[in-house]
């Protein structure tokens, strides 16, 4: 009998050291996974490192190598082992991503998995062209410039937006806006038709119809006004020189618009020859009455609220003042003007500027 009580304590003491033994290797391997899933898996040095996952492109083909190359072994082997084991790599999503130093398994999966990618933030300013602000966004984001100039310049695109091609310009409001950094080109005119719907509040929109034009008309005098001065002050005075232009049927006369005519903007003094070599050119303002058909640039929110302000005047022209000082002259008679454009000639000529 003792023999028997002997043998069953034996077997109860083998059995706890067996169930003991399970549990220490349960933790260890629970340690274990703890500190390669939820631990620092990174090896570079510096605070972050990008990682560039392009749209319609196998994302394993560009994780993995990055993977490797930021990971230590036994962090990227874990990573791959989890990704296959759960179809991951159909999951990724395409995006540009920051990943700091330090950072986990489980952070970078789930920072993968649900796309939480960098903004990438856009200043614009003033663009001139269509060519300009594609170029400007092929730098800042994944598609390259050919992209969004080619879908700029498509009518067949641009009409599932009710978009004209020379009045596309018209939706741009300067401004820094927040994008994604694979943001397509439908995505960015996306974008730009919302800001713009919010910009063009119910009172810009009753202030230029109370002047008698349309937003894109007020935009495109606002275009014009930006280029020829930087002078917030002076903007509302030069809107109502154009509109009293446009008003009594008067062309324009604006310099900036024959510039944009001919391509080339550091010229210093438009003369007959700029006039005439560009007389067919429905952006020619001296040759043709009207608006130009679209605008000559980006034009920043003074210059349009400077339209929409509607200053009563019975100026018809102006002239920068022979001071150089970038202010101008504004006149209502052709007399006035004609003095204030000689003594403006006088200087440039002593200057030879041509």
């Amino acid at each position: 009998m003792a023999t028997k009580k002997i043998t069953k304590k034996a077997k109860k003491k083998k059995q706890y050291s067996g169930i003991l033994i399970i549990s220490i290797l349960a933790f260890v391997l629970s340690l274990c996974f703890y500190v390669v899933i939820f631990q620092g898996a990174t090896r570079f040095e510096k605070e972050e490192s990008l990682l560039l996952i392009p749209s319609n492109s196998p994302n394993k083909e560009f994780v993995k190598p990055w993977l490797k190359q930021n990971l230590h072994a036994v962090h990227f082997s874990t990573f791959m082992m989890l990704a296959e084991c759960f179809g991951y790599w159909d999951k990724i999503k395409a995006g540009k991503y920051t990943i700091a130093k330090g950072t986990s398994v489980f952070k970078i999966f789930r920072k993968l998995y649900g796309g939480q990618q960098n903004i990438v933030r856009i200043t614009i300013n003033k663009f001139r062209t269509k060519k300009d602000l594609a170029k400007y966004l092929g730098e800042k984001l994944e598609y390259p410039e050919q992209n969004f100039y080619q879908f700029f310049t498509n009518q067949d695109s641009l009409e599932s937006f009710g978009l004209e091609q020379e009045k596309l310009m018209t939706i741009i409001i300067p401004n820094t806006y927040e994008l994604y950094w694979n943001c397509s080109p439908q995505e960015f005119i996306a974008k730009m038709l919302k800001e713009s719907s919010r910009f063009w509040d119910e009172n810009r929109i009753n202030n230029a119809a109370a002047l008698g034009f349309s937003k894109e008309e007020v935009y495109i005098i606002a275009s014009i006004i930006e280029e020829e001065t930087n002078n917030n002050a002076e903007k509302p005075l030069m809107a109502s020189v154009y509109i009293n232009r446009l008003q009594s049927g008067m062309p324009l006369g604006a310099d900036p618009t024959i510039k944009f005519a001919v391509g080339d903007f550091s010229i210093k003094r438009v003369n007959l020859n700029h006039i005439n070599s560009t007389a067919n050119s429905p952006y020619n303002t001296y040759r043709n009455k009207g608006l130009p058909p679209g605008p000559i640039c980006t034009p920043s929110i003074a210059s349009i609220d400077a339209v929409l302000k509607g200053e009563k005047t019975t100026f018809l022209f102006f002239c920068a003042k022979a001071d150089l000082s970038g202010s101008h002259s504004f006149a209502t008679t052709e007399e006035e003007h004609f003095a204030n454009a000689r003594n403006y000639r006088k200087v440039l000529d002593s200057l030879r500027i041509h």
